[in-house]
């Protein structure tokens, strides 16, 4: 085994604040979204991604990789976003054990209705206090950690089964 190589004091102070703000902002999300809407933002996210595919329509499969979740959480989410009659589940035609998931147009409405209070906080927490410099250095940062993560995230979703 090789040896650990710790963080320096700097990046301590770096790792630290980078969660500290990721997660303020992720929990002021969520809470703006079930404030304003009724419904956690892992829900906003389905319904996006269902309103930006070809007849608000996608695989279960493809959904849970868009919306970066698994299977069976997105299941779970699918089924209770179909209890509020925002989505709609039916067989796939071509391969009877997946599954496509649709956009309701009252689905679809429950979205509408949502995005003005998520684009204002987001808008209002991360563009509107960064510099035009620090979002280009932001959008460079966070294509370097995902493509740096590609990798290892496509092993770990071979290895349980998920895609």
């Amino acid at each position: 085994m090789s040896e650990v190589r710790w963080l320096s004091a700097d990046e301590q102070r770096v790792w630290r604040g980078f969660m500290t703000a990721v997660t303020k902002f992720t929990e002021h999300l969520d809470r703006q979204m079930q404030r304003d809407s009724g419904m956690p933002m892992a829900y906003y996210e389905i319904l996006v991604a269902l309103s930006e595919a070809p007849d608000r329509a996608l695989r279960m499969s493809e959904l849970a990789l868009n919306c970066h979740s698994s299977r069976s959480r997105l299941s779970h989410a699918v089924a209770k976003l179909e209890k509020e009659g925002w989505v709609q589940r039916r067989a796939c035609d071509s391969d009877r054990r997946g599954s496509i998931a649709r956009l309701t147009d009252r689905g679809f409405a429950v979205l509408e209705a949502a995005a003005p209070g998520h684009v204002t906080a987001v808008r209002e927490h991360l563009f509107d206090v960064l510099t035009a410099e620090q979002l280009g250095s932001l959008r460079e940062i966070s294509q370097a950690m995902e493509n740096g993560l590609q990798t290892e995230c496509a092993k770990a979703r071979a290895e349980i089964g998920e895609f």
